[in-house]
């Protein structure tokens, strides 16, 4: 289990998307350079050309860990479209309201006042709204919809709510009962231990404002877990759930291209591009991403995961929020995401795009069927980029199962079934186990962990070639020898004086005696 990921945000706050768009606001009125410009023998003072105002956008946000370097040039001019079309920017004239923009060199300035976006309202009071294709494959139970009354299960589990045992009439005092688990407190079980494990990871002080314990539905997550293929794709009962033939078979075709054509007719010039569109049409016909709407603010939260040093915590938490996907959501996302990692590093896959390379084509072309908000929002198209770009790459890590959740709620129930009472009126007596994870450490910690970690392993292969019995002298001298280059700090300390390594190596090598005794010849002068 990974220890906790940094703060998402100054604290529980409603939907990120929103906090993100005035973050970029507020950093690009502030960076964006400007000056004088002449146009059409005019001077504007304070003002930057579009063109001026991409490049420097483009940057900022391809170094911001919430989007990435997989932005593009023209979903940074159509961001610039949208500042305008909300008055963060106007033209030279004060005109605004418009996405009349281009990456040209028209004149653009800041208004006097920007406007900051009103934080919309939380994901608890939108609970209204829940999707109702749920209720299609399972019946949401009612005890899911209850709040939990606790929140403090950060470090254990021993809040856990306990179920009173169901005692027996006419049961002798004294006797010992086991204790029954109803099919409630399992899934109550379930729901607390996700919810512990992601606000764990997240290193948020509280998911009320991302994910409410009736979106945990646990049906959904040991169905996910338990009807899988030997690849890990979910398994369908309803097929009527399912991608339709035709789109499994062209999905199957590019991903295997050119060895498998399931397509069952002959190939032409240009086939793979009609077979792509063929999928991305049916994908961008659905009515819902495949991350559904109402997990968008729980997705978005993990953005801030995706960077090189936080890369195995991002792995994890997606590993269990694609788990609280509805079955024919998991598999078709699965399906989709599995058949773009192999398009992109199919090097025999002809080019599906004049102008673009097809790394960039897929992501742009799906990143909307994977994840948006409901009410559309200006940066929904970069956040989703993000997202499907780690996704994509991570994709076989991101579906294995997690069996530490499983482990997590077969060892509390184990227990809770051994646990015995003696007395009607007795509270439960089984404790329950704790769970601990790693504390949160500075970077100046972390370095000096390792660099201490590091020595004391090299300390410890030192040890090992001296005491080694089965070197010769001569091979030992010579291992010391590479290790005093490679590590002369260790091995200063092991072997501070040249007394100290005398003694070790004490062995003093006997000078062998010439086998014949050679008298060297005397040379006479050749004069007489």
């Amino acid at each position: 289990m990974a220890g906790p990921g940094p703060g998402l945000g100054p604290g529980p706050g409603p939907y990120r998307a929103t906090r993100l768009w005035n973050e970029v606001t507020r950093h690009f009125r502030a960076g964006m350079p400007v000056r004088r410009h002449r146009q059409r023998l005019r001077s504007h003072g304070s003002c930057f050309t579009a063109a001026e105002a991409a490049d420097w956008l483009h940057r900022l946000l391809r170094g911001n860990s919430s989007f990435g370097p997989d932005v593009t040039r023209q979903q940074t001019v159509q961001l610039l479209r949208k500042f305008l079309k909300n008055h963060v920017i106007e033209d030279v004239k004060g005109r605004w309201g418009t996405e009349n923009l281009e990456d040209n060199g028209a004149l653009y300035r800041f208004p006097p006042t920007s406007p900051v976006k009103p934080l919309p309202s939380s994901p608890r009071e939108n609970l209204e709204n829940f999707s109702g294709d749920k209720g299609k494959l399972f019946k949401l139970p009612s005890s899911s919809k209850k709040a939990l009354k606790k929140q403090d299960f950060l470090q254990s589990l021993e809040n856990l709510p306990r179920p009173k045992p169901d005692v027996a009439e006419g049961r002798k005092e004294g006797t010992l009962q086991r204790r029954e688990i109803s099919q409630e407190y399992v899934q109550e079980t379930w729901r607390n231990i996700i919810q512990l494990h992601l606000q764990t990871i997240l290193g948020l002080p509280s998911l009320e404002e991302v994910l409410q314990p009736a979106q945990i539905i646990p049906e959904f997550v040991t169905y996910n877990l338990s009807n899988t293929s030997k690849h890990g794709v979910v398994i369908l009962q309803d097929k009527a759930e399912d991608l339709p033939h035709w789109v499994l078979s062209a999905m199957k075709c590019l991903a295997y291209w050119p060895r498998n054509n399931d397509m069952s007719q002959a190939t032409y010039s240009g086939f793979e591009r009609d077979v792509f569109r063929t999928v991305a049409d049916y994908f961008l016909s659905l009515p819902e991403p495949l991350l559904t709407f109402e997990y968008h603010e729980l997705f978005v939260n993990i953005l801030d995961l995706l960077q090189p040093h936080l890369e195995r915590i991002a792995v994890e938490a997606l590993q269990i929020c694609c788990l609280l996907l509805p079955p024919p959501k998991r598999r078709k996302l699965q399906l989709l995401l599995r058949m773009m990692a192999r398009i992109s590093g199919n090097v025999d896959m002809p080019r599906l795009h004049d102008a673009m390379g097809t790394r960039s084509l897929l992501i742009q072309t799906f990143s909307r069927c994977v994840l948006r908000c409901a009410e559309e929002e200006d940066l929904d198209e970069l956040l989703s980029t993000r997202l499907v770009s780690f996704l994509m790459d991570h994709q076989q890590e991101i579906f294995q199962v997690p069996t530490f959740l499983q482990v997590a709620v077969w060892d509390h129930l184990e227990y809770m079934k051994m646990a015995q009472c003696k007395q009607e009126e007795e509270e439960i007596c089984a404790i329950l186990p704790t769970y601990s994870y790693c504390k949160q450490i500075t970077p100046q910690e972390f370095e000096e962990q390792k660099v201490s970690t590091s020595q004391a392993a090299v300390a410890e292969l030192l040890e090992s070639i001296i005491k080694d019995k089965n070197l010769s002298v001569k091979d030992k001298k010579k291992k010391l020898k590479q290790f005093q280059k490679e590590y002369p700090q260790i091995y200063g300390s092991r072997f501070p004086t040249t007394e100290s390594e005398a003694l070790l190596l004490d062995n003093k090598p006997t000078i062998k005696q010439p086998m014949l005794s050679l008298r060297k010849p005397k040379f006479r002068s050749l004069r007489y």
